[in-house]
């Protein structure tokens, strides 16, 4: 019977016998009138997403609108850790799957705006009917209401230009002859992306800006510390990121370290305790080489 069944449904799977192939998948389909979602093989198929980003981009397409996506919405849906949801997250924001934007509400307070994208790079198209209706009398639309007046801006916010012209050019290392220093402002532009996936810089973009990032280190800026100072505080709309990658390593370039003077000594430990080698005496105290104590070498000297 069991044997039965299996063969009904291999049979089922194709229209004749000769369809159902020898190994691997086969699919039983049905299509679906309700509650399903539209998935494109771009994203099902995608050849460098992790199966985990790709079960998440699912996910959060088959949520309505104003559903909450964040890193604590999503850990007690899902039996993955924080950490490997959050990582999902950045693989759905570098390939373009998922946008994450700091806005500046009426009240002042910034909040996280998030856009999923089931199918990057094009603008959403409204889906036409299968059977278009009769074409209607257009109308013209009603106008457009004024636009709102700009936001003022906070005062305790950096203001800083984005798409101005740099008045001066990036600087530049004045011993640029140095592999590991160059690599290493080139990992620095590169990891840029993994603070922030706006800062996506191009190849031409982090040629140019590399000896810039050089000078910073010839002066003696750790990594780390210029890593910070080009993520720091963020505006909201961030519309040329090398611009602004190039306005801060121009404005905000350390001073070089002066010449270090003599340094103060460094902590010496004491001297190990010894014993006293005369038998009589017994005493402990410090002193680098085994021997008599003080008290002790005072006598014999003056007998």
């Amino acid at each position: 019977m069991d044997s039965q069944k299996s063969t009904a449904v291999v049979r089922a799977a194709g229209r004749n016998p000769g369809d159902t192939p020898r190994s691997g998948v086969i699919h039983v389909n049905v299509r679906h009138t309700r509650r399903f979602t539209v998935v494109g093989n771009h994203l099902a198929q995608h050849p460098e997403m992790s199966l985990v980003a790709i079960g998440l981009a699912v996910h959060i397409q088959s949520l309505p609108t104003g559903a909450l996506i964040g890193i604590r919405d999503l850990v007690p849906r899902f039996p993955e850790s924080e950490y490997r949801i959050a990582a999902a997250l950045r693989e759905l924001e570098l390939h373009g799957y998922l946008e994450r934007t700091r806005v500046r509400l009426a009240g002042g307070q910034v909040a996280t705006r998030t856009v999923s994208y089931n199918r990057p790079g094009c603008l959403a198209e409204a889906t036409e009917p299968e059977t278009a209706p009769p074409a209607a009398p257009v109308t013209p639309p009603p106008p457009a209401p004024p636009s709102p007046a700009p936001e003022a801006q906070d005062p305790r916010e950096p203001q800083e230009p984005q798409d101005a012209p740099q008045r001066s050019a990036p600087p530049r290392p004045v011993n640029p002859d140095n592999p590991w220093r160059r690599d290493a402002a080139t990992a620095i532009l590169t990891d840029l992306r993994r603070a922030d996936a706006r800062l996506l810089l191009g190849r031409q973009d982090i040629e140019r800006l590399t000896p810039a990032v050089e000078a910073w280190l010839e002066r003696g800026a750790r990594p780390a510390g210029i890593l910070a100072a080009l993520t720091a505080n963020l505006p909201p709309q961030l519309r040329n990121p090398a611009g602004l990658i190039a306005h801060r390593l121009t404005a905000q370039l350390p001073p070089a370290l002066p010449d270090e003077g003599p340094r103060a000594p460094a902590h010496v430990p004491p001297d190990p305790f010894q014993t006293c080698e005369d038998d009589a005496c017994g005493l402990a105290f410090r002193s680098p080489v085994p021997g008599l104590c003080g008290e002790c070498r005072a006598d014999t000297a003056a007998a």
